[in-house]
């Protein structure tokens, strides 16, 4: 009797029966190919590489010597997160990708979409400075109308990679606030403030956090995120999301799913 051992069959099986795709596409991928997606749907990632603002990540359309490359938004109005990063434009396969993920239930999509972002090398932000990686919570009801939370998906894989613990269970949704479709930065942060508590200050004392979402859109999710994890003993709370919507060139953002959590 030939005896096999399941380390070296069952992968090959797995492979033979479900090969690897383009979560974009779903064209076949090379079996050792890092990436999730084909190199077609990958060269059309917009990745917003040029000049960008230092702290909120908006690609600007000239660098501003005066500033130090900060945008007029975080001047004018300072966030109390450090940094915002992503992988690119939320438009494209990236787009098609997040929705696989987000509204089709494809937790695969998902896991290898957070490799990616382990993977990524950040300008000026490196997720092994941090000590805890926090995912962005969703509301209760939310959450289980969706079955899973998209941040905490991505954020497991990064936690895993740079061996840094995960908090899921401090940050709260403790109410849902109206839609948020369309709605301009202003509107967005007066409706979203004080929908986010801590449960156990204790955990996050002088602590630096790395808070992971999905979609960058306005930025006022992270902002009450950002807000009040500070204020409940966080010395440095940096944010990184697979993607970030447009701006329509007057302070508000393209739609992209209606939501920015």
């Amino acid at each position: 009797m030939i005896i096999f051992k399941k380390t070296s069959i069952l992968p090959a099986l797995a492979t033979l029966c479900f090969p690897p795709l383009c979560i974009a596409c779903g064209a076949l991928l090379e079996e050792e190919r890092e990436e999730p997606f084909c190199p077609a749907c990958l060269s059309r990632i917009n990745r917003a590489e040029g000049s960008f603002c230092l702290i909120c990540g908006k690609p600007l359309e000239a660098p501003s010597s005066d500033s130090g490359h900060v945008c007029g938004d975080c001047i004018l109005h300072p966030p109390p997160f450090s940094r915002v990063r992503t992988l690119g434009i939320y438009e494209g396969p990236l787009l098609e990708a997040i929705h696989s993920f987000k509204y089709r239930k494809n937790i695969a999509a998902g896991e290898r979409l957070g490799n990616m972002m382990a993977r990524r090398n950040y300008d000026l932000l490196n997720p092994a400075d941090y000590d805890v990686v926090v995912p962005v919570p969703l509301h209760p009801e939310k959450l289980r109308k969706r079955g899973f939370n998209q941040a905490l998906v991505l954020a497991g894989k990064i936690a895993r990679r740079f061996d840094r613990p995960i908090n899921f269970t401090s940050l709260k949704k403790i109410a849902q606030g109206p839609p948020q479709v369309g709605l301009g930065r202003k509107r967005r942060e007066r409706n979203i403030r004080g929908t986010f508590a801590v449960a156990d200050e204790s955990r996050l004392q002088k602590t630096r956090v790395l808070l992971v979402d999905d979609v960058y859109t306005t930025g006022s999710t992270v902002r009450e995120c950002a807000r009040v994890l500070k204020q409940s003993g966080a010395v440095d709370v940096a944010v990184v999301a697979l993607a970030r919507t447009r701006s329509d060139g007057h302070g508000r953002q393209a739609e992209g799913d209606g939501t920015d959590e």
